[in-house]
């Protein structure tokens, strides 16, 4: 972790359990591409990955959510870009194929996206992806649209032409509150 002060951080969540436990080996394919963020919400992934000095693009379509994140990436001279997109239209990610080192992707789901995410990611690169299964529709937090959430075994076969490393699906209370989760990394051939 870098020494850049954190006392104006735009955000208070902390990254995710998956994250971080892939925090070293995002760090060792950074030398391939920056890392993108999507659906980055207050940034607690972008945050932690610009302390540690490892380029990040970071996409969500709200303002709200970047313009304090840009504004805290400029103030620390971090290597942080934030890029307002609706990641839910037909013309995909806005990006070049094959850029980036690792793709993260935590707690948003559309589907029709996996194939824009599998492109942009550099050969060898990892996808990083947690969010909510069907059954979260039964806990009192989180989405309740079948539209949000996934069906059992769903996230491996939406990114069937990628290597699964690890998988993971079910009441996961590694969170701040227990959440119905499928997480998933992979990582692109060739």
């Amino acid at each position: 972790m870098s020494d850049l002060p954190t006392d104006d951080l735009p955000t208070d969540a902390d990254p995710s359990p998956l994250f971080l436990s892939q925090r070293s080996a995002i760090r060792k394919r950074s030398t391939s591409g920056p890392v993108l963020d999507v659906a980055c919400g207050g940034g607690r992934h972008a945050i932690a990955l610009a302390q540690d000095g490892i380029p990040c693009i970071a996409l969500d379509r709200k303002s709200d959510f970047l313009i304090p994140l840009a504004h805290w990436g400029r103030r620390q001279n971090a290597p942080l870009q934030c890029v307002q997109t609706n990641l839910e239209t037909p013309h995909g990610l806005p990006l070049q194929p094959g850029a980036f080192s690792t793709i993260l992707v935590f707690r948003f789901l559309h589907r029709p996206l996996a194939r824009a995410l599998m492109d942009a990611l550099a050969p060898g690169g990892y996808l990083i992806y947690e969010t909510f299964t069907q059954s979260q529709a039964d806990c009192p937090k989180g989405p309740n649209s079948k539209k949000f959430l996934l069906g059992q075994n769903e996230l491996p076969s939406l990114f069937k032409d990628l290597k699964l490393l690890e998988y993971e699906e079910g009441l996961l209370e590694d969170t701040q509150s227990p959440s119905h989760l499928a997480r998933l990394i992979a990582e692109k051939q060739g």
